[in-house]
């Protein structure tokens, strides 16, 4: 019997996820039908692709050969099926995006309904992560990527990007009062980043430099909880536009020092593995949320 194309899909979501359990979550399966699903494949090529074990899986040399083949005929059908998308005009498929989740709150998910009306055969999954993630290992199509980019293997695309303002609600303004100069702030109760370090040194010029590095009152890992504590009139917080331009324009949060500020602006990529010409779905996304973040290009005062 020869090979399916579904097979060679359940082996590699096997490999790349590590364990059937989670190849049968991503997947829609079953464990069980994907152990079935498997043992067909192994007894169709005559041969063992994985020995397992209760504890963990390991490929066989037959199975590092038979993944490398897999996984380029399950390219060259996806670039099959994207070429004729593309003569028709019609994007279709599945398209993971990894972000960050303040970016994933304020920059896709209010255009997500825009989106699927502009291509409704793209199938869209979103994840947040908070730190940098594996794509591979995450079966990540694109991810975005906040401030300065790291050497890597990936592909990088500017979406362009976003200034960075200091910013405190009106209520902890009134009862601590207003900071007029950067040396004024160490006495307010400032909110910054857990990680990376880099994140507590806000783009304000003084006496010293273009960068005034803060001591945290109150720390946090994501950018998206600073800004609630903001809200709640906790502190003073350094944030990127696109997580706080409607709050500045409510009045939910209003702009400091900003005759100090340095005119940073923190950049936005996305990035992605392939090295062949971009899928079109990933592309009509790209062009779309590109489209969408000149709405954040310029501070509100």
């Amino acid at each position: 019997m020869k090979t399916r194309s579904e097979e060679l899909q359940v082996f590699v979501a096997v490999i790349d996820c590590g364990s059937l359990s989670a190849a049968a979550e991503q997947i829609g399966q079953t464990p069980s039908a994907v152990s079935r699903t498997l043992a067909r494949l192994e007894a169709k090529l005559g041969t063992t692709l994985v020995n397992r074990t209760t504890r963990r899986m390991d490929l066989t040399e037959e199975g590092r050969f038979f993944l490398e083949r897999a996984r380029q005929i399950l390219q060259q059908m996806d670039d099959m099926e994207e070429r004729l998308a593309i003569n028709r005009q019609m994007p279709t498929g599945r398209l993971r995006i990894n972000a960050a989740a303040p970016f994933m709150l304020h920059a896709i998910v209010p255009w997500v309904g825009e989106f699927r009306q502009h291509y409704p055969g793209i199938e869209l999954e979103l994840n947040t992560d908070d730190l940098i993630i594996d794509l591979l290992e995450h079966s990540t199509d694109v991810a975005i990527r906040i401030g300065e980019l790291a050497d890597s293997s990936l592909h990088a695309r500017s979406l362009g990007s976003s200034p960075v303002q200091v910013l405190a609600s009106p209520a902890y303004l009134a009862r601590e009062g207003v900071p007029l100069r950067v040396e004024d702030l160490p006495s307010h109760s400032l909110l910054g980043f857990s990680q990376p370090e880099s994140l507590n040194r806000w783009p304000l010029r003084h006496a010293q430099g273009e960068q005034w590095g803060i001591r945290p009152a109150l720390t946090a890992s994501s950018g998206e909880t600073l800004r609630q504590l903001a809200l709640a009139g906790e502190g003073i917080v350094c944030l990127s536009h696109f997580m706080t331009h409607d709050d500045i324009r409510a009045g939910r949060l209003q702009v400091l020092l900003a005759d100090a500020n340095n005119g940073y602006r923190q950049p936005i990529h996305a990035v992605y593995y392939r090295n062949t010409q971009l899928a079109l779905r990933i592309q009509c996304f790209l062009d779309f949320i590109q489209r969408k973040l000149e709405r954040y290009a310029s501070p509100v005062a």
